[in-house]
């Protein structure tokens, strides 16, 4: 592997890439694929999992024939930190849109939210914010939201297996937590500010883990990018025939 890619970073896989990117905010998720797409000059390529806009983090990318591999990536737990702010609510459950209400928190102490915290954990039924990518009726949740429509969503199967609040600076509260496929975190937030009788907002986060893939392991597109012309030109140069 040349200059700043590792083995853990990039995988060749027979006929495909998978490639570990950290998303940076405000990219979608799509435009991390169509930048490495037109890089690559491979049409196959797909990502194993949406980050919203408003998250970083980690992006597994697969080109070519390892995009066969998508699903079973999808499939594993995810590692998550990330910001809570108690108080107030908004339409999309993150900052992406404007608050909507206001709640009290002078009753929230650091011992109300480390015990609400530990009542999250394990299987349970979650419901989906109305501002996602989830389908009802073949029509998208955010766009029927954002034309004013509702909904009926059906909460969902998901787990929370570790949910750990690493600091408190009210109203913000720093997290960390590891959840299964599925798993909505900006549901969790406002399910949290409920909890503990007031509301919230997600106003951060970075996904940190997927499956046994690392954050720490990833390039930016700026790094990957970089990466990619230098292997490209290591390969030209290698392909050259030595001269007299």
């Amino acid at each position: 592997m040349t200059g700043l890619a590792s083995n853990e970073t990039v995988q060749e896989t027979e006929g495909g890439f998978i490639f570990l990117i950290d998303k940076s905010l405000h990219w979608t998720s799509f435009d991390v694929v169509n930048k490495m797409r037109y890089a690559l000059k491979i049409k196959k390529v797909g990502h194993a999992g949406t980050l919203d806009p408003l998250a970083t983090g980690l992006v597994i990318v697969c080109a070519g024939k390892a995009t066969k591999q998508i699903e079973s990536f999808m499939a594993t737990e995810k590692e998550y930190t990330g910001t809570i702010r108690l108080g107030v609510t908004t339409p999309s459950y993150d900052l992406e849109t404007e608050t909507d209400q206001e709640y009290p928190t002078d009753h929230i102490t650091i011992e109300l939210i480390h015990q609400k915290a530990t009542e999250f954990l394990g299987p349970q039924m979650q419901v989906p914010p109305i501002f996602s990518a989830l389908k009802v009726d073949g029509k998208k949740l955010y766009e029927l939201a954002r034309k004013g429509k509702e909904a009926k969503i059906e909460p969902r199967p998901i787990e929370i297996k570790e949910f750990e609040i690493t600091a408190v600076r009210m109203p913000e509260v720093d997290f960390r937590v590891v959840v299964s496929k599925g798993t909505y975190i900006r549901s969790l937030a406002f399910d949290f500010g409920k909890a503990c009788g007031s509301g919230a907002v997600l106003s951060a986060l970075r996904r940190t883990r997927v499956g046994d893939f690392d954050v720490k392991n990833a390039l930016t597109i700026p790094d990957w990018l970089e990466w990619w012309q230098q292997k490209e030109m290591l390969e030209i140069d290698n392909s050259e025939p030595p001269t007299e």
